[in-house]
């Protein structure tokens, strides 16, 4: 009974309490702020991308680098793993950036704004401790901006404030904002880079196909007398203006001509050979940002992928967790072993026939346990205690705490000088042995001598 009293007192319904106006999320007043047809907050790509293939490219690589695992952790005096920290910061990283954004939403986001505008700032917007006063400061959410002023010791950003809903700039010291540049901006950025070409040239040949397709018929009309006093070269224009309007007003576009008369269309333009620089252009820009075709329709075996992922998605992601490490963690912090780390999946790219024979493997080897490879696999873990243990199933039972102790040699308690002592005894023996039989040999051999 107390139960449904409780149900009925603490009970909320969105259509219910918003026509009373009871709903704590909305303000008083109903003043929302800022509102937009689009999310405000979204990247957007300029016009000249939009227009062409860079934009799948900055997407392509956008969610490749967004599907890698940044965390928070912990990690020994080898650099290896140890554990995931409990922080703030690693809850910004693994579920949730801010209010807008998701954490690989966040990345996504860094990633392409990365490869647009080709240095970002990771703005920490609400933190537990004021940056500039303590050093042990977390960070509760942070956001994507773009640098739009350098100064020596600071930079003015432009980021997106969720509390308004408008852009707005903001001033941060260098050492409270990771600065992250394009690992590739020599290729993206540059001015007269491979890309930035490819751009300019598609923008020259979207050009001319509009002026192929804008309704033009390019027509050429010869008179059958020679246009040279102005009497004549008005007696053309009323004829151009006559053949005008009878394709305009006509249903399907049709004019009559005198006979004299003789029409040439010109229905393409003058051939050039833009199309093939584009080409080219393509596959060099393919070539340096070490992607494939078969990266982009899906056809890439492991090996191809293990390349992509070294060449292209390595550096991005070392840029972006290197400048986080070196601005959210203080030098104490990292002398105690916390650090900013990204994680690869390496089973992603493994088909479910050979996973059978690696998780064999693994095991053997002792490298994983049982119920990590039921985790890699989606199963939930066994309960039996020996899943978690790293063991050969194929051997004969191991010791539970390990392998049995090697016998020590027995100490020898024995005094050197005895021993010394002892050993010349022996020597003194052995060469008193041998006289003694070289002597016997020597009587042995003696002939005696005959009498008279």
């Amino acid at each position: 009974m107390v139960k449904i009293i409780d149900r009925l007192m603490h009970g909320w319904n969105a259509f219910a309490n918003e026509e009373k106006g009871e709903d704590r999320f909305v303000p008083r007043g109903g003043n929302y702020g800022a509102s937009y047809s689009t999310r405000p907050d979204r990247f957007r790509s300029s016009i000249a991308n939009d227009k062409s293939i860079v934009t799948s490219i900055y997407n392509r690589i956008g969610i490749d680098v967004a599907a890698v695992s940044i965390q928070h952790v912990k990690i020994d005096q080898n650099g290896r793993f140890v554990e995931g920290i409990k922080s703030y910061l690693n809850e910004c990283l693994t579920i949730e950036a801010n209010l807008d954004q998701s954490a690989r939403a966040f990345i996504q986001d860094a990633a392409m704004t990365l490869f647009e505008k080709g240095t970002i700032a990771l703005c920490p917007i609400n933190t537990t401790f004021n940056p500039a006063v303590s050093g042990g400061w977390d960070i509760k959410d942070m956001r994507v901006g773009e640098i739009v002023q350098w100064m020596p010791q600071h930079v003015k950003v432009q980021v997106y404030n969720e509390t308004t809903g408008l852009k707005e700039e903001l001033t941060f010291h260098k050492r409270s904002v990771a600065i992250v540049e394009n690992p590739l901006y020599s290729v993206m950025n540059e001015p007269s880079s491979t890309l930035q070409r490819l751009l300019r040239k598609l923008s020259l040949l979207d050009s001319i196909d509009e002026q192929v397709g804008s309704g033009k018929l390019d027509l050429i009309i010869q008179l059958p007398y020679v246009i040279k006093s102005e009497a004549r070269r008005e007696q053309a224009e009323n004829r151009r203006s006559d053949i005008e309007k009878q394709l305009s007003g006509s249903k399907y576009g049709i004019a009559y001509t005198d006979g004299t008369e003789r029409i040439t269309q010109l229905n393409r333009p003058v051939e050039n050979n833009m199309l093939k620089q584009v080409e080219y252009l393509t596959t060099m820009l393919y070539g340096q940002l070490g992607l494939t075709k078969e990266v982009f329709d899906g056809t890439a075996d492991e090996k191809v992928m293990l390349n992509y992922f070294n060449r292209t998605i390595e550096p991005i992601l070392s840029a972006i967790t290197q400048a986080m490490k070196r601005s959210f963690l203080t030098k104490t912090a990292r002398t105690q072993g916390q650090s900013i780390e990204f994680y690869r999946d390496p089973f992603k790219l493994v088909a479910i026939a050979d996973m059978a024979e690696i998780a064999d493997k693994f095991t053997r080897n002792e490298i994983m346990s049982s119920n990590d490879i039921r985790a890699v696999m989606g199963l939930r873990p066994s309960a039996d205690p020996k899943a978690d243990e790293l063991r050969n199933s194929n051997m004969p039972v191991q010791a539970t705490e390990g392998a049995p102790p090697v016998a020590e040699p027995p100490e020898d308690d024995s005094d050197p000088d005895a021993d010394a002592a002892e050993q010349d005894a022996l020597m003194e023996e052995a060469f008193a042995s041998m006289e003694a039989d070289i002597d016997k040999l020597v009587s042995d051999s003696e002939v005696p001598e005959d009498g008279p």
